[in-house]
């Protein structure tokens, strides 16, 4: 007798067909619909385990890996968890260097998959020797047998969205996507994503979010590179400073910088409106919307896709602690007020 079970082989079959969600409750009022590509819907929770499984299985197919070898990586953190998630399955020691910026619910995550994690410094130049730039590049100059996926400077950064995340969207949309928005970090996601959808529809709008204190708006507007833009800042996975090859300018059509007061009220905002529970970078995202429905970007006819590249879990230390919150200063004027609702019956 033949058995139908349904069953997936491991957990990377999970990866992708991430859902497209409507936004109501967050863009009541807005011009035009409102759609979420929630990328937390991915089994490591972020657009990241689209990368990692991409790079790994084009460096199998180049007969580069081998089982038992060393994958080293520069991370924020989600990238350093799909990362790792891959080569638990796959058979790959895992090492990774980290921003200090980085939640500790993160970097406890990475530990938790079996990842040996150095934590760099956020705040020194990409140069410095400290950096996790330079800390990785080292390490895979010390380790024989190993690989460094740097994924700001790789084509197949792009290529894993422009494979996946761009026709996606043009499929769940019908083709009627007005307008990408969505953050650069590396610039991965927004470069492959768009470069797909442009080629299907060149008068799509693609829109990156950007961080105060990042380089890339000024970049893409003037092609400088200003160290005068740099300064630290909280949100993680957004903005750099420095100019990543594995962003496409040219696909990019305008910036928008966001504050990290401002995204982390609205990723609380998302959480409560949508029910959505999503990370530091998607609240920056959906602030960006905020903003550019201000400034009249939209009109009723657009249809407006925004990605959420990450889920809530990584940020209980930070954006859904109200002690954290309250350090940073962000719980005196903003009205999401605090989300301790508990009462202890004694």
């Amino acid at each position: 007798m033949k058995e139908n079970i349904q069953v997936f082989d491991n957990v990377l079959q999970l990866i992708g067909k991430t859902p497209l969600i409507k936004l109501n409750k967050m863009t009541s009022g807005f011009d035009g619909e409102f759609y979420a590509k929630v990328e937390g819907f991915n089994p490591g929770h972020s657009s990241k385990d689209r990368i990692a499984l991409h790079i790994i299985e084009e460096a199998e197919r180049q007969g580069i890996l081998k089982s038992g070898d060393t994958i080293i990586e520069t991370t924020s953190g989600n990238t350093g968890f799909s990362i790792a998630m891959v080569s638990i399955i796959k058979g790959y020691e895992c090492i990774l260097a980290v921003s200090s910026k980085s939640s500790a619910d993160k970097i406890d995550m990475l530990k938790s998959m079996g990842a040996k994690v150095y934590v760099c410094p956020a705040h020194v130049s990409a140069d410095d020797p400290r950096s996790y730039y330079q800390v990785a590049k080292r390490l895979h100059e010390e380790i024989k047998g190993s690989i460094y996926i740097n994924q700001y400077f790789n084509q197949l950064n792009i290529d894993a969205h422009y494979n996946t995340t761009g026709p996606e969207i043009w499929t769940q949309t019908d083709g009627k996507i007005t307008h990408l928005i969505a953050c650069s970090g590396t610039g991965g996601t927004i470069s492959g994503t768009a470069k797909f959808l442009k080629e299907q529809n060149p008068d799509i709008k693609v829109i990156g979010v950007d961080a105060y204190g990042s380089v890339l708006k000024k970049f893409h507007e003037t092609k400088e590179f200003d160290e005068k833009e740099i300064y630290p800042y909280r949100i993680e996975g957004l903005g750099k400073n420095l100019i990543p090859t594995a962003t496409d300018f040219d696909l990019i059509d305008k910036f928008i910088k966001v504050t990290d007061e401002d995204s982390a009220h609205t990723a609380r905002e998302i959480s409560r409106s949508e029910g959505l529970f999503v990370g530091y970078t998607s609240g920056a995202a959906m602030q960006a919307v905020k903003q550019l429905n201000e400034e009249g970007e939209f009109k009723i006819t657009d249809r407006v896709v925004v990605i959420f590249p990450d889920h809530g879990s990584r940020y209980m230390s930070k954006i859904y602690s109200d002690k954290w919150m309250e350090e940073q200063g962000f719980l005196d004027s903003k009205s999401t007020a605090k989300i301790e609702t508990i009462e202890y019956i004694k």
